[in-house]
């Protein structure tokens, strides 16, 4: 048998399998709507690329060669996984597929958004699985998006990062909250809070986020020369509420975060004095999944469960 051709196209493989199949040339050429001397051409081709002759004349037609019938099922797998190959994505049906998501997102997120996200997911799709990773100052995202680490990540960033999609998820307004027998939050109507006291009363603060992002608090503060009395930082942001519960701190956030814990907590909220800008969430992901139908449905239900809550 001849060495392997330099260019042998998908098409002469499906006529290589349909006049083994067909076992007529007439027929072939119909099926593929060409001319028959065309397909004859093509058997030809084939012939002397496999040195057989692949089709014979028997009782009752032409039949295919030992040779010939040894190449149907390669054929056929070859043109399964061209077709494989090239097709569409299809689309994903999530209550009967099983897919893995990995989000990333700051703890602060920890108290309703993550977990009415994992509650949708399980009720749309209840055999997939959601992996929650954090997002810490070390963890360096933009890798672990870009080799399928992570699927997205939801944050918040004054200027987000660049070369990544994302999507808007919502605005939250900033408040700061404190125990509500503190001395301070006895003596001062939620309105009253000046600049001079905010700046000068112990604050906590969640540490750096993300190398590089600061906070809005913070750059906004930065910007305009003003600083602020940080006397503790916490990786834990979720543990916050709980240290005002036993301390004098104020902390500024979200008031997503804030309305939260003010159901479940004895704390005060006051109007910040600083025209601070609107913290702004996203979900961050990589081009890799970007056309991907699982991680399309992934993300619109990120949004629309965001959506739902905030409205609430």
């Amino acid at each position: 048998m001849p060495g392997l051709p330099n260019h042998l196209d998908i098409h002469l493989i499906r006529i290589l399998h349909l006049v083994l199949t067909e076992k007529n040339v007439s027929r072939v050429a119909l099926k593929l709507n060409q001319p028959q001397p065309s397909i004859s051409a093509s058997l030809r081709r084939l012939r002397e690329l496999t040195g057989d002759p692949l089709l014979v004349r028997g009782a009752h037609g032409m039949i295919p060669t030992q040779y010939g019938e040894s190449l149907l099922m390669p054929a056929k797998q070859i043109l399964d996984q061209a077709e494989r190959l090239f097709a569409g994505k299809g689309t994903f049906t999530p209550r009967h597929e099983a897919r893995t998501f990995h989000i990333a997102a700051p703890d602060y997120l920890d108290s309703q958004l993550l977990p009415q996200i994992v509650a949708n997911v399980r009720r749309e799709s209840p055999k997939s699985s959601v992996v929650v990773h954090s997002v810490a100052r070390e963890v360096d995202f933009l890798k672990l998006l870009s080799d399928g680490t992570l699927d997205v990540v939801i944050a918040n960033w004054e200027e987000p990062p660049q070369h990544l999609h994302m999507s808007k998820l919502f605005d939250d307004e900033i408040a700061c909250v404190m125990r509500a027998d503190c001395a301070y939050a006895l003596r001062t109507q939620p309105d009253a809070m000046t600049v001079e006291d905010y700046l000068s009363l112990p604050h906590v603060a969640p540490s750096q986020m993300l190398a590089g992002y600061f906070g809005v608090i913070e750059s906004f503060l930065s910007r305009h020369d003003m600083h602020r009395n940080v006397v503790v930082e916490s990786a834990y942001f979720g543990m916050i509420p709980y240290l005002l519960m036993r301390s004098d701190l104020v902390l500024t956030t979200g008031r997503q975060f804030t309305r939260f814990f003010e159901k479940n907590l004895p704390l005060k909220r006051f109007t910040v004095p600083i025209q601070f800008p609107t913290m702004r969430f996203y979900q961050l992901w990589h081009d890799r999944v970007h056309h991907a139908p699982e991680h399309k449905w992934l993300r619109d239900l990120i949004s629309a469960t965001t959506a739902e809550l905030v409205s609430n």
